[in-house]
């Protein structure tokens, strides 16, 4: 079965969503235990953008994968070194955003009580990497075009 193209548009929707929450997410500035803990609407703010940088990343990485290798990654977490097996993004990028597949899953399916330390301390680094993220990917989409 041969795979479906790669819908560069749809990529680069979600891209620029995710540059839309990473500004979002840039307006909070440094933020704290207490932040989080006394503000029960920023602290749903924040982990709604948090989860929602994962799972376009996600999405992205899947259908990037999808297309250009013909296979899908088994799970959230090996999509992003699978991405970096593609081209899209530095195996380096790759590692280090693996891990914000297990704070998104405790988000989301809230496995546990939130560890509130762990999760202020998730949110620089995510703002980061995501932002090295989109540009890389975006990086590819364009590199992709030139050479097609």
């Amino acid at each position: 079965m041969k795979p479906r193209p790669l819908d560069e548009a749809s990529v680069q929707a979600k891209l620029e969503l995710m540059a839309v929450l990473l500004r979002r997410l840039g307006r909070f500035g440094a933020i704290d235990r207490a932040d989080v803990e006394d503000d029960l609407d920023q602290r749903l703010i924040l982990e709604r953008i948090l989860t929602q940088l994962v799972d376009l990343a996600v999405g992205i990485n899947t259908q990037i994968t999808s297309a250009e290798l013909g296979t899908v990654p088994t799970d959230y977490r090996s999509s992003f070194p699978a991405l970096a097996d593609v081209g899209a993004i530095t195996h380096d990028l790759a590692r280090r955003l693996a891990p914000s597949t297990g704070m998104r899953n405790v988000l989301v399916h809230a496995y546990l009580d939130l560890d509130v330390d762990r999760f202020v301390s998730s949110v620089p680094p995510a703002r980061e990497q995501f932002a090295e993220y989109v540009e890389q990917v975006a990086r590819w989409l364009l590199d992709r075009g030139r050479a097609g």
